[in-house]
């Protein structure tokens, strides 16, 4: 199948997983076939202990612009089951990108709007173009971005995120930014440049403690303190056994 069929891209770079999004005509819009090769890239990913970082960028002018028009028009005419099918294949994709062992880095550049930012959202870390646009319409076609909400509430403030549910506006890489949608915003001359300068850090990071830190900080959400703590000990016992940390200590301490 070549490139131009194939609607994600997968590729090991030494020590970089890159998933590109392939329908740049479509400005990557989202469909069920793509939702299910995104999820296969992401389990080959997890799978490849040579992969400390998983790359996920769109091929073309955007990110993603969301659902595309025979996605909508299948909505619009499916059951209430077909619907409810539908919807879980992006749960699920968003599920995986948080069982990933390695960090999901979202690339954003153009736009990331609707099912494109949820999909930005619900990566570990998101870096973007400062061009770059950020926005859930949804509500103006009577939808709602109901999947990824769980994921957006904890990652900006409650009104903050009622706003940018409710108005369906677009803002921009530093505003997305200033309310903690997105971690780092480079030069659109520079970003690509950028990008592999940011995630090329994770050569030099244990690939274990990454995968339990991910997982601790995601477990803790729905903890108490105290419960938390106690995840925490564990985790900590768990990460003393592994052989990276054996071996990190025993090279800090020869130094």
């Amino acid at each position: 199948m070549s490139d131009e069929a194939q609607p994600v891209l997968y590729t090991v770079d030494g020590h970089i997983a890159r998933i590109t999004l392939n329908r740049p005509d479509k400005r990557n819009a989202l469909n069920n076939t793509l939702i299910a090769e995104l999820k296969r890239c992401f389990d080959e990913a997890d799978r490849n202990e040579r992969v400390r970082v998983a790359l996920l960028s769109g091929a073309g002018k955007d990110f993603c612009s969301g659902a595309d028009l025979t996605a909508l028009q299948k909505i619009a005419e499916a059951s209430v089951r077909e619907n409810q099918d539908d919807a879980r294949t992006l749960m699920e994709l968003f599920l995986t990108i948080r069982q990933v062992k390695v960090p999901v880095v979202a690339a954003v550049h153009g736009r990331a709007l609707a099912g494109g930012c949820g999909l930005a959202t619900a990566c570990d870390l998101v870096l973007t173009s400062s061009s770059a646009q950020f926005g859930y319409p949804e509500v103006r076609i009577g939808f709602v971005p109901a999947m990824v909400m769980a994921i957006l509430r904890r990652n900006v403030s409650e009104k903050t995120a009622f706003e940018l549910i409710t108005r369906g506006a677009q803002i921009t890489a530093e505003e997305a930014k200033r309310i903690g949608l997105v971690n780092q915003v480079f030069g659109d001359e520079t970003f690509f440049a950028d990008v592999a300068s940011y995630v090329d850090a994770f050569s030099q990071t244990s690939r274990s403690a990454v995968a339990l830190a991910k997982k601790l900080l995601y477990q803790v959400d729905g903890l108490d303190l105290q419960a938390a703590l106690e995840t925490g000990v564990d985790v900590n016992v768990i990460a003393r056994m592994t052989e990276d940390c054996k071996e990190g200590i025993a090279k800090f301490l020869k130094k």
